[in-house]
């Protein structure tokens, strides 16, 4: 079989972009689609490419039909993912492709593993969604975690910080609000103020005695503290695709936490304001003017500090909660990180030996622990020890 041809959606946007040009310094030619062929061919002039276009209405789960096969990679970055990108992963899954995008949305992973796992199983597809920063390397974590502590191992705890260079040692630095706001982009905080109105999920037991499995729970219902390096970390609960990804390779674990660290000693304040504004967001228009105020946020066209690094901790614990085994990862920042992570997805996938499970996954399940270790290891992600 030739290799297959990778689509690349949302080449024209910040993320999209960054994609584009780790696929070209891969030697990757990938196709670019979307509305406008103008703005794509720009932006492949400006990386000095000459690649394929195809117009296609991203809108439209019918045309994107039309343009895919089944041989192909599909790599989407149009967010928000809710509102802009369930036809591309609903085309993917109906003509048998091979599915990656940038997502951090906890909806939407939901969507995918919950209403499209059986149409891509039947098609021959692989959907893996959050195949980026979100939340590629809390898989990688918790599964490393997980495999070093063994049969004993129930509960899995993964944590998401940022961190930066020239501070010093970057493992002990602690980030701050003033971070979570110089280190991201305006799209990005729009997300996490979209995220705080949605009904968030876990992976947990509900009840004793019940099967453990993804049940509903607000965003930032607990707070979780990481320790690594001599330090203590606070961070927030919210919903990733290892609630999803981890139980299917570990069928065995009670419970899987993923929390954000983002916020610093604001963590707890905001958590508790999260809490105490969850009766209000039981309302359609709370969450609507939510949403509105969210695309106004100051500083929406400011890109990133250039400094930023990022830092993921995972603990495996056994069923009395005990510690088994930490593990802990330090890669560049999230965009970055992203765009390095989802080109080497990309390139693997299309490669005509790789065998790639149908149905949607979680990354390890999808790619396998050691070839996502090493590919990890290309976009920058490094274990560091305790010291």
């Amino acid at each position: 079989m030739e290799k297959r041809r990778i689509v690349l959606l949302g080449a024209t946007g910040y993320t999209g972009q960054r994609v584009l040009r780790e696929l070209l310094a891969r030697g990757e030619e990938p196709t670019l689609a979307g509305r406008n062929p103008a703005k794509m061919l720009a932006v492949a002039e400006r990386l000095e490419a000459r690649l394929p276009v195809a117009e296609v209405d991203v809108s439209s789960v019918k045309d994107l039909t039309r343009l895919l096969a089944p041989s192909d990679v599909v790599v989407s970055t149009i967010g928000p993912f809710m509102r802009l990108g369930v036809p591309t992963v609903a085309a993917a899954a109906r003509v048998g492709a091979r599915y990656l995008d940038s997502t951090g949305e906890g909806s939407f992973i939901r969507h995918v593993f919950n209403e499209l796992d059986s149409v891509a199983a039947d098609r021959g597809a692989t959907l893996v969604p959050a195949f980026g920063y979100d939340y590629v390397p809390g898989n990688l974590a918790g599964a490393l975690a997980l495999e070093r502590a063994g049969d004993r191992a129930r509960h899995v705890e993964v944590g998401y910080f940022l961190t930066r260079t020239g501070r010093g040692d970057e493992v002990r630095y602690r980030g701050t609000l003033r971070d979570a706001y110089a280190l991201t982009t305006g799209g990005t905080r729009q997300t996490l103020v979209g995220a705080a109105t949605e009904q968030g999920f876990a992976y947990r037991r509900p009840r004793p005695g019940a099967t453990a499995r993804v049940v509903d729970e607000r965003v930032a219902k607990r707070v979780s503290t990481f320790r690594h390096a001599g330090v203590a970390r606070a961070a927030m609960s919210v919903a990733g695709s290892e609630h999803f990804g981890l139980p299917e390779v570990f069928p065995q674990l009670e419970s899987v936490e993923v929390g954000l660290g983002w916020l610093g000693r604001w963590t707890r304040p905001v958590q508790l304001a999260t809490t105490l504004q969850a009766p209000l967001l039981r309302s359609a228009k709370v969450r609507a003017a939510i949403s509105r105020m969210s695309e106004r946020l100051p500083g929406a066209d400011r890109e990133p500090d250039s400094d930023g690094r990022s830092l993921v901790i995972a603990v495996a614990r056994d069923g009395s909660g005990r510690a088994l085994a930490t593990t802990a990862l330090t890669g560049p920042d999230p965009y970055e990180m992203t765009a390095s992570l989802m080109a080497w997805g990309a390139a693997h996938a299309a490669a005509s030996d790789t065998d790639l499970r149908p149905g949607a996954h979680g990354p390890v399940a999808a790619y396998g622990l050691d070839p996502l270790r090493l590919g990890a290891a290309e976009a920058g992600l490094q274990e560091v020890k305790e010291r």
